[in-house]
């Protein structure tokens, strides 16, 4: 046989090892992270589900949800093991020591009161005179009629659409 003929086999082979060798990889250390687990540490499950770990068994792993709420799950259920503050900030809201780090505004208001421009409403006008102007607009509008509308047709005008036929 020809080395070109057995060339694109070789490459298929090698490319399949290559991915294999990759994935054992993955799940070695996923296996590591999760015998690292300890009583109160923080994960999360493969479902997204964020809790603290309580007491860790061979093969099962028994997580707080919620204070006093608590479940078992399988070690192959834990997707992450969370560092301290990554935990704290996802669950509880607190924050690290990023005293340098730049304040977001939670919304834009903010910013325009810092720069000193004026506030534009953009909701309907409720006032009393406003409803009556637009009332006046809308009986000036119905009484007044197109001229085409004014013409009377005969009853047996034929329509767009309409057939011939009677």
């Amino acid at each position: 046989m020809n080395i070109v003929t057995l060339l694109p086999f070789i490459v298929l082979i090698g490319a399949m090892f290559l991915m294999t060798r990759s994935a054992k990889n993955k799940q070695r250390q996923a296996a590591q992270m999760r015998d690292q687990m300890q009583p109160g540490t923080g994960v999360r499950t493969i479902g997204g589900m964020y809790a603290t770990v309580k007491e860790v068994s061979e093969d099962s792993v028994l997580l707080e949800v919620a204070p006093g709420v608590h479940a078992i799950y399988a070690k192959n259920a834990i997707g992450a093991v969370l560092p301290d503050d990554e935990y704290n900030r996802i669950i509880h809201g607190i924050e690290g020591s990023d005293d340098d780090a730049p304040v977001v505004p939670d919304d834009l208001s903010s910013l325009n009161e810092e720069a000193g421009e004026k506030k534009i409403d953009l909701g309907k006008d409720t006032s009393a005179d406003a409803k009556a102007e637009a009332a006046a607009k809308d009986e000036a509008g119905t009484a007044e009629k197109p001229a085409d509308a004014t013409k009377a047709e005969p009853k047996d005008a034929k329509r767009d659409g309409d057939s011939d036929a009677k």
